[in-house]
């Protein structure tokens, strides 16, 4: 098994002016209980950019 972390390598993990996931671990959101929050666009364009690292690895990994 591989683990493949999201590194320091977007924008979008440093802004700081509103509540919202992402590390250099991985994707996340922040999520209320009931559902009401949805992963706004800065934590989907940060975890395209994470599916997208995970893919150009597991290509280099099958070569």
């Amino acid at each position: 098994m591989v683990i493949v972390p999201l590194g320091y390598g977007i924008d979008e993990q440093y802004i700081f002016d509103q509540a919202g996931g992402g590390n250099p671990y991985g994707a996340s959101t922040i999520a209320g209980g009931d559902g009401s929050r949805q992963p706004d666009e800065r934590e989907l364009t940060i975890a395209r950019f994470q599916g997208e690292h995970v893919a150009e690895i597991a290509v280099r990994l099958a070569a």
